[in-house]
């Protein structure tokens, strides 16, 4: 059995009832993006998107036509609307407390030992667009090798730094330190490199971006892994999860490297009957357009994993299964630059299922992780309710 999931990251499938409380009631990517700028997605639909309540989108878009495939969406019961908080949940971890974010900033308990650690000052200090504080600090920084230090609404400490200025590896040595520094009271969720390049205006270096997380406890890859089975982790799934419970990891420069790579390992497995999960994340959604808040670069975006969606179904075996999942909203058209509450989105694909197949509205993320855990046969006691037995 090969099971492969495919995180479309943020393409958020409505407003949760709590999203009051973080200041998105009435945020709904799928639905405001597919507004502003209309795009056919007629392999999505078939597979059930247009199916997945709430959605009000032309037949244009989203053609109704004859779904094969599971299709719901899914409530997400930690609390928070981050990466780390939707992924985690996935695989079992439900949290009961949000991750620390720092609106004001990072105190100088942690900066002053950030700054000993790298030798130098900071810039900035504060929350901040990952394109605008590289305008605003990105010549500052060129002068004085300070790196640009930023938050988010996100749990993350980012650090900014030109490929020129500070190389790669002593910008990873960097992250690795923040990242012992942040931990207790002052823990967050991400440690994330962010390098940049070129002349003003400045380019983020995207490829080499690289995530450290607070590692979790005992998920649902680990349990998968015990049982013999390959993880495969795409994107920056292993980063995710702190690089824990895999056999594989594989990195992507964009989506369409993402996919690309997928759907190769995919043939792989197949080919040499390997049993177990390809897990991928792609993150241009969120990265260049949702924060971004670019409609039309967001839409784009879905109309390019509709136009691979075929490649990717054909390469799923016989016994095998296919998920595409996202892990909070990023509606490009909500005011400000942060991620939004929403639904996760579910849709399913098994060969031989000609059939819709109405999922409904999953109590939680963590019923992935249980379907997971099921279709590999992996010993799995934690939280979630699979639907495994829904696609058979």
């Amino acid at each position: 059995m090969l099971l492969t999931i495919i995180v479309l990251d943020s393409v958020g499938a409505g407003a949760l009832p709590d999203a009051a409380k973080f200041g998105d009631a009435g945020a709904h990517t799928l639905n405001h993006t597919l507004e502003a700028a209309p795009v056919p997605l007629p392999h999505l639909a078939r597979l059930g998107l247009s199916r997945v309540p709430t959605l009000q989108t032309s037949p244009e878009t989203v053609p109704a036509g004859d779904v094969q495939g599971g299709y719901g969406r899914m409530r997400e019961v930690s609390p928070g609307k981050d990466t780390s908080t939707g992924h985690w949940e996935f695989m079992g971890v439900q949290l009961e407390h949000a991750f620390q974010i720092f609106p004001q900033g990072f105190p100088p308990a942690v900066m002053d030992r950030f700054d000993a650690a790298t030798g130098r000052g900071h810039l900035c200090n504060k929350p901040y667009s990952g394109t605008d504080v590289i305008r605003d600090y990105g010549e500052e920084h060129l002068r004085t090798g300070f790196p640009i230090v930023y938050t988010s609404g996100d749990s993350v400490f980012q650090i900014a730094a030109h490929e020129d200025v500070v190389p790669l590896e002593a910008l990873y040595e960097w992250c690795q330190a923040a990242r012992e520094i942040l931990q207790g009271e002052y823990a967050v969720a991400r440690v994330i490199a962010r390098p940049f390049r070129g002349e003003p205006p400045f380019e983020r270096a995207n490829e080499h971006r690289r995530d450290f997380s607070l590692v979790p406890p005992r998920t649902v890859l680990d349990a998968v892994k015990e049982k013999g089975h390959a993880v495969v982790g795409i994107g920056k799934i292993p980063d995710i999860y702190a690089h824990r419970g895999f056999t594989e990891e594989i990195h992507t420069d964009d989506n369409a490297d993402g996919i690309r790579k997928t759907i190769a390992r995919m043939r792989q497995a197949a080919a040499e009957g390997t049993q177990g999960l390809i897990f991928t994340n792609l993150v241009d959604f969120d990265a260049k357009f949702g924060h971004r808040r670019d409609p039309a670069g967001y839409s784009a975006c879905l109309a390019q994993f509709d136009a691979a969606l075929p490649e990717i179904l054909a390469a799923v075996p016989e016994d095998g299964a296919l998920l595409v999942i996202s892990d909070h909203g990023n509606d490009p058209t909500w005011p400000g630059t942060d991620h939004t509450r929403e639904y996760g989105l579910l849709l399913a694909s098994r060969p031989g299922l000609t059939a819709a197949v109405d999922l409904g509205e999953r109590a939680t993320f963590a019923d992935v992780g249980a379907t997971t855990a099921e279709a590999l046969g992996a010993d799995w006691k934690g939280p979630g309710e699979s639907f495994w037995p829904r696609l058979k």
